[in-house]
């Protein structure tokens, strides 16, 4: 197998990434219009509430994946195959563990659902029976998906990327045939099933095929201080997921809790956009981590810190532009896909809007904590993330309903980690003051605000029918806050940095073969 240069796996990886996430967006939204049109609201707040749970009890799962991807990085780069063997074997017998425990976990929530569920929804299938399919997707997935780490660290993204959005396009096309022939919501939940299990199952036979050592048995097990330096790095990676699924799995929960399942349908019409721009953008992000690492572990802290802000400067230009779609243009989205009658107040929009800006700002920061080893920085602090969420939630929930909720969790982040994990990169990783970053910082949120503003009046002139209304918009959403970033960036470092590296990337794209 031909090696390929960090910039060539960074390009492949991306590109794979943006390619099959697009495609799998488009098909993933008919398939979404055609479950909204043959079934009920609640069918979909089933769907979020579940998903939610399961997420939670995914707790156990610990971290270990991001902790193992990055202990495999050193013995990759020594060609070092037993020492992978060894870990993959960890890895392996971990997984088993862990997929036992979220079983055992999960049958003790069912006599639970009924709390959780106060109204009966009004679907003729089994809550129950529904769980237990959910449950299972999740479980077995333990049981094959360890393997695909080795293909992340090793640089090869785009073959899990790849691997992935061929299974899931093609369910998607199957869902949607089945849901219009049959409306049945259990031979839709069926079809994903069977595609989780033949993903895990194809990418697992394709790592062992190409890495076929890592199936060696006869493995020394990994030293107690290899051991103890793994489990150091989980346990600090534990308690960030923990904080993560408490803020980030609770609200359809709540939501449910307080104004039952159908509000939560409603709801992911929206989170359903968002959720779609910020995997788009993460594709990218996730092509690069790699590279990032080597630069860290290459270079000196001056080139690193320069880096840094150059990918700070993208990762505002891309959330803040789609911060700006999302709050001006998604109500039409949701009137045009789902009907009129799906349409929300403009305050949620505009709060699902923040959180998407908040937690997208933190892009460039988490690849440089996770390619530097800052894992243990923040650690408990950022428990109190999910904790201040769950308080908050229940108060401005009662109080403000849906758009409470979601207040509630971007409050619990501005309090906790939208300050600390910037302060411990600047402070521990890039050795800089973190008034730096807040100084940026503040300079981006007056620029988005100004341009989201802006957007925003001109839009409201827009009175035109549906299709030209939103294609008017998202020209407006698209021209203004691009113009206003160039004029305000253009003749900064990092501009210039992110200009010159473009350019050099096309050259090398295209200039290949020469």
């Amino acid at each position: 197998m031909n090696k390929l240069s960090r910039t060539e796996y960074s390009l492949l990886n991306m590109v794979t990434g943006i390619i099959g996430y697009s495609v799998n967006t488009v098909i993933g939204f008919v398939c979404r219009i055609v479950f909204v049109r043959m079934l009920s609201a609640e069918y979909l707040g089933i769907s979020g509430l579940f998903t939610n749970i399961l997420s939670m009890l995914s707790l156990a799962e610990l971290g270990i994946s991001s902790a193992i991807t990055f202990a495999l990085y050193k013995p990759i780069a020594e060609g070092d195959e037993e020492k992978i063997s060894s870990i993959m074997r960890f890895y392996r017998m971990a997984y088993m563990a862990i997929g036992i425990v979220i079983a055992i976990v999960g049958l003790t929530l069912f006599p639970f659902l009924d709390v959780i569920i106060k109204d009966a929804p009004d679907i003729k299938e089994n809550i129950y029976l529904l769980y237990l399919l959910y449950l299972f997707n999740t479980v077995i997935s333990y049981f094959y998906s360890y393997r695909q780490s080795l293909l992340t660290a090793m640089q090869r993204q785009y073959i899990v990327t790849g691997y992935n959005y061929i299974i899931t396009i093609t369910q998607s096309i199957l869902q949607i045939v089945f849901l219009l022939i049959t409306k049945e919501y259990l031979i839709y939940l069926m079809i994903q099933i069977v595609g989780g299990i033949t993903y895990n199952i194809w990418i697992s036979a394709k790592t062992a095929k190409d890495y076929p050592y890592i199936k060696n048995k006869n493995v020394r097990k990994l030293s107690h201080t290899e051991t103890m330096d793994l489990l150091k790095n989980i346990k600090a990676l534990a308690v960030n997921k923990l904080s993560g699924i408490l803020v980030n799995s609770t609200d359809n929960i709540a939501i449910t809790y307080f104004h039952g399942l159908s509000s939560v349908g409603y709801a992911s019409n929206y989170t359903l956009f968002s959720a779609t721009l910020n995997q788009l953008i993460t594709q990218l992000f996730n092509g690069l981590t790699g590279s990032v690492g080597n630069l860290n572990a290459s270079t000196d802290e001056d080139t690193r810190y320069h880096f840094f802000e150059a990918l700070n400067l993208a990762n505002f230009w891309l959330y803040g532009w789609a911060a700006i779609g999302i709050a001006v243009v998604s109500g039409d989205l949701v009137s045009l896909f789902y009907g009129n009658e799906y349409v929300m107040e403009m305050k949620i929009p505009i709060i699902l809007a923040l959180n998407f800006y908040s937690i997208g700002m933190l892009h460039a920061v988490y690849t440089y904590k996770s390619t530097l080893g800052l894992f243990r920085y923040g650690q408990y602090l950022l428990f109190l993330t999910g904790i201040i969420n769950l308080i908050f939630d229940v108060i401005l929930g009662r109080i403000w309903g849906t758009f409470g909720i979601y207040l509630a969790t971007m409050l619990a982040r501005a309090m906790t980690n939208l300050w600390y994990e910037p302060y411990a990169v600047y402070r521990f990783g890039l050795k800089k003051s973190p008034v730096l970053y807040v100084k940026r910082y503040l300079i981006f949120a007056v620029i988005l605000f100004f341009t989201g503003g802006v957007c925003y009046l001109i839009c409201g002139f827009c009175h035109f029918p549906i299709i030209e209304n939103l294609i008017v918009k998202i020209l407006i959403c698209s021209i203004v806050p691009n113009a206003a970033f160039y004029l305000c960036f253009r003749r900064t470092n990092e501009f210039e940095y992110l200009s010159g590296k473009i350019k050099h990337i096309l050259k090398k794209v295209i200039f290949r073969r020469e």
